[in-house]
């Protein structure tokens, strides 16, 4: 079908300004987080119902045309990076919050709602939705369901997938298909939790019916100071050991902690290697107290330097805000910096790290360190000068070789942020080729024709024999059209 007859008919199942094809109205649409990689689509389209959605999926399958699901576009790993001969279809217009069930805590929303939004609409209830990404402020529930992200509550209340309990996808057929229930189990295969985290790659969510938890009665926050980083990282697994288990565990390096306070002055100690930020809730005070005492034993058993509570709901909020404000404050004290994301036992943080501090060196790139330390979620910042000829392609090997260090100390390439286009050699490195076999057959049930989100998560046995393995090299684009910056 030529361009003229495709937008003709696009228009006629959508209104007009909800067809993008200029290249003015395309640019914004060129990229997700992962900057270094842009590409414009073929055309954009803002779907206003779930009908319009099927109809539009309908065409793009009888026309064998690539479609990629976008929600806010603050993904990562380039998970949301379009195809050229492909187009973008937008969920922006899905943010409606439709039904909260205060008696089984749930409610259903559109994907385009914002994380927080959740939260703050069943606040009034005393109710919230744990999952809190650093970009929950701007995130939807779309992508965060395609993603399975985390946040800093994760380590005690679980991932995007616990915390969800039914979604409504359209197929790339344009069927709409019913996935989970709103009881605590459904019969049958557990799809669910296959879809989450599927990177738009098996359907198109329409609608997400999240858990809902009651607000603890009583919250402290915990900010303990180390003079060396391993012996940080080291307090992360005691305190895990003694049984206890915090909301959120969370770990800053010292370029971190430097770059945090100049930003935010949430009262960070900056001569510290590391802090570490420890939340605790409970149903009494006589128990957070407990727990309070528990663990600031444990971070003195570890070395801390030091150790403050919280003064107050102010100080706790401030203390987050620091960490949440982590990203964008480095980004003030380096021209770019390049975000990986791997996960590994608890127990190698402190191996894990001191190789990521050999890698700096040998590559002369400076990092900032940023977990999710109690579920061993790691975030290194490498900083490094995009004006720089060949220095984004070095960062990228050196992010390449921390994500393998990750699977060899037994961990993941990905705690959070998806595989996109970012993580597909490493994937050569997590699975085996048998393994690979198994996820394109997945891929094939939902999706013969390979029409969504081509090209992404999952690479072809091909390209891990050209890899060589374990032998990466992250130079290699994932599309050849693609322009790097």
């Amino acid at each position: 079908m030529s361009q003229k007859k495709l937008l003709a008919s696009l228009k006629s199942i959508l209104p007009s300004h909800c067809v993008l094809s200029t290249e003015e109205e395309l640019r914004p649409y060129e990229c997700d987080g992962l900057s270094a990689y842009r590409q414009i689509p073929k055309l954009v389209l803002l779907p206003e119902t779930v009908d319009q959605v099927q109809q539009v999926m309908r065409l793009c399958y009888a026309e064998k045309l690539p479609v990629v699901a976008r929600g806010a576009g603050t993904g990562l790993s380039g998970g949301a990076l379009p195809l050229a001969d492909g187009v973008i279809l937008s969920l922006a217009k899905f943010n409606q919050i439709l039904d909260v069930d205060y008696a089984n805590r749930i409610a259903r929303v559109e994907p385009g709602v914002r994380n927080l939004a959740i939260s703050e609409a069943v606040g009034r209830l005393g109710l919230y939705y744990a999952p809190d990404p650093s970009s929950q402020i701007a995130c939807t529930i779309g992508g965060n369901v395609a993603e399975n992200s985390g946040g800093v509550h994760c380590l005690k209340y679980g991932l995007t997938v616990h915390n969800i309990a039914q979604i409504k996808v359209v197929t790339a057929e344009g069927e709409l298909i019913t996935i989970g229930g709103s009881g605590l189990d459904a019969p049958g295969y557990d799809l669910l939790a296959l879809l989450t985290g599927s990177e738009g790659m098996l359907g198109i969510i329409v609608e997400v019916t999240v858990k809902l938890i009651p607000k603890p009665d009583f919250v402290q926050v915990l900010l303990a100071a180390f003079d060396d980083i391993e012996k940080a990282a080291t307090a992360v697994g005691d305190i895990i050991a003694q049984g206890v288990i915090p909301a959120g565990l969370e770990m800053m390096d010292n370029p971190a902690i430097r770059a945090a306070e100049a930003f935010v002055h949430a009262g960070y100690p900056v001569d510290a290697a590391a802090i570490l930020l420890c939340e605790l809730d409970g149903g009494s005070e006589e128990e957070l107290s407990e727990q309070v005492d528990t663990v600031s034993n444990i971070l003195y058993q570890a070395q801390a330097s030091q150790v403050r509570v919280a003064e107050d709901a102010q100080q706790r909020a401030t203390f987050w805000q620091g960490r949440k404000a982590a990203f964008p404050a480095v980004g003030r004290i380096s021209p770019d910096y390049y975000c990986m994301d791997g996960t590994i036992p608890r127990k190698q943080l402190p191996a894990v790290l001191k190789r990521i501090s050999e890698l700096s060196k040998e590559y002369g790139l400076a990092v900032a360190n940023v977990f999710h330390a109690g579920d061993g979620n790691l975030h290194p910042l490498i900083l490094y000068d995009a004006n720089i000829p060949g220095e984004l392609e070095r960062t990228e090997q050196f992010g390449g070789q921390i994500l393998e260090a990750c699977v060899g100390a037994g961990g993941s390439i990905t705690g959070e942020h998806g595989v996109g286009v970012e993580k597909i050699d490493q994937m050569c490195v997590q699975f085996q080729p048998l393994e690979l076999e198994y996820f394109h057959a997945i891929k094939d049930a939902f999706d013969e024709h390979g029409l969504l989100n081509p090209g992404k998560a999952v690479p072809t046995l091909h390209r891990c024999a050209e890899l060589g393995a374990m032998h990466v090299h992250k130079g290699q684009l994932p599309f050849p059209e693609l322009e790097r910056f």
